[in-house]
């Protein structure tokens, strides 16, 4: 119900999704100071260096959601989305939207395992993609946005010899090299294979789903792999 009232609250207007590649530190983030933008995980690396905070937050990786719950409990913007089944790590607060997050993507007894899907109504649920970005573009299509531009989305990822893998889990043998502080995941902390081949086959077709209602994707970021999405310069919004 209360997701139910956000439902084209933004409708027509622009905001920029956030990923928190290396890049992100070729971006000067002021010029977004009043604009609406969603960050990820641990953005608030970003907050903690030059008091950047997005307008909208989200978590997906429990990860990263059990190894910063403290910071991220306390790191409240103006909207905070996290998957319902994180309530037990957050204590609930005005700003907090809690949402029914399906996981077929990730379970390989699924008819949808690894098969990208859409949410059109985020307040029933909405659909893992193998990245946090997918979330965000379905918050960002419920919430009625038109265009979405892309930043800090360099889409590569690289995996160092002592660095750790045990299945889909990275345990880090030191800073991180692949995105924008060297302690998002420093030694010791576990991050995911990133499996770039899923991300691609969620991203497009998220593009679809935006474009087949008039809506539009754009990449911004500098740099990077990501071809998918028309690119723009970042500095030319502005």
């Amino acid at each position: 119900k209360k997701i139910k009232t956000l439902k084209n609250k933004y409708k027509n207007k622009r905001c920029f999704i956030i990923g928190n590649g290396p890049s992100l530190n070729k971006i000067d983030l002021n010029l977004l100071k009043d604009e609406f933008t969603f960050g990820v995980n641990s953005i608030f690396y970003k907050y903690d260096q030059i008091g950047f905070k997005p307008y909208f937050y989200t978590v997906e990786d429990e990860e990263v959601m059990k190894e910063n719950k403290k910071r991220i409990s306390t790191f409240i913007c103006n909207y905070n989305f996290f998957p319902s089944h994180y309530k037990k790590y957050l204590s609930n607060n005005p700003n907090t939207y809690f949402f029914n997050l399906n996981r077929s993507f990730y379970e390989k007894k699924s008819n949808f395992f690894e098969i990208p899907q859409f949410s059109n109504y985020l307040s029933r649920r909405a659909y893992c993609g193998q990245s946090v970005t997918i979330i965000n573009l379905q918050i960002a299509y419920y919430l009625g946005f038109s265009e979405i531009y892309l930043i800090g989305m360099d889409f590569s990822y690289q995996q160092r010899k002592d660095d750790v893998k045990i299945g889909n889990k990275i345990i880090s043998g030191g800073d991180d090299l692949n995105h924008f502080h060297k302690d998002y995941f420093g030694k010791g902390k576990i991050w995911h294979d990133p499996k770039l081949h899923n991300v691609l086959k969620s991203y497009k077709f998220a593009k679809l789903k935006f474009e087949d209602d008039n809506r539009k994707i754009f990449n911004s970021t500098e740099g990077g792999k990501l071809e998918v999405f028309e690119r723009v310069d970042f500095k030319s919004l502005f």
